[in-house]
């Protein structure tokens, strides 16, 4: 079932987007060389609890930690670790989110330790802009489709592919609600969106193949063929005058 928002539930939600989004610039500024992930986990952690918030994803279906931290080849729910030391080059992808007054924010973005190759910045690119392009076509009238079909077509004529296995939500006093959203998908098909929709966007765009695996942790979700993947998501309100970015710092 998808909830619309009332104006007042989309001005709730955005408390929680805005600590969301701050939380993943804070996280990002603290991608380096030589730091771990389990220490920007732990930052995220203490600005989101600083902000009077919760961290959504911290026990969220038994996930064991604030942030979603995954490195190069790692496409989304990498797990942060004391062990697990960025590298210079190394291309991080961070989604996190916070809850307040019984709301819901969800935001990514993928970062670079010190300086990576011109491919994979090529990449992240492409994944930051194609998210844009979806959040375009994130108007009344339009189809859920328009929107996947917007990333989609972006990425693939710049020779990369869309993860299938994993897609993009809905948001509000759930952190994952109706509709779906993937990234992937013909225009003009699929749900007609409407004013009050709240959508966590998120290309999840790959080098190589679309396929992935998951790892034994049972979270950790890898490219099939080892090449690097990026992340970008924004929450978005529907509205009457097109597309409001919640999670915009």
């Amino acid at each position: 079932m998808i909830v619309l928002k009332t104006g007042r539930e989309i001005e709730l939600m955005k408390e929680a987007c805005k600590i969301s989004a701050e939380a993943l610039r804070v996280a990002g500024e603290a991608v380096k060389p030589g730091v771990s992930t389990k220490e920007i986990d732990k930052i995220a952690y203490d600005f989101i609890i600083k902000c009077g918030a919760k961290p959504n994803f911290l026990n969220y279906a038994g996930y064991p930690a604030t942030a979603c931290i995954s490195i190069n080849d790692e496409v989304i729910h990498g797990i942060p670790k004391k062990d697990r030391i960025i590298k210079d080059g190394d291309i991080v992808s961070i989604d996190l989110g916070a809850a307040i007054n019984g709301y819901n924010g969800d935001n990514a973005a993928t970062f670079v330790a010190g300086e990576c190759s011109p491919e994979a910045q090529r990449l992240i690119d492409t994944t930051r802009e194609s998210l844009y392009k979806g959040i375009e076509q994130a108007v009344p009238g339009n189809r859920i489709g328009d929107i996947s079909n917007a990333v989609q077509t972006y990425c693939e004529e710049r020779g990369f592919s869309v993860v299938r296995d994993f897609v993009g939500h809905g948001v509000g006093t759930k952190l994952h609600e109706d509709p779906s959203v993937p990234n992937f998908g013909h225009a003009g098909r699929g749900i007609r969106l409407l004013p009050g929709m709240t959508l966590a966007i998120e290309p999840m765009i790959n080098q190589g193949t679309y396929k992935v695996k998951q790892l034994s942790d049972g979270w950790t979700v890898k490219t099939a063929d080892g090449k690097l993947s990026a992340h970008f998501e924004h929450t978005v309100a529907i509205t009457s005058n097109g597309p409001v970015i919640l999670t915009k710092v």
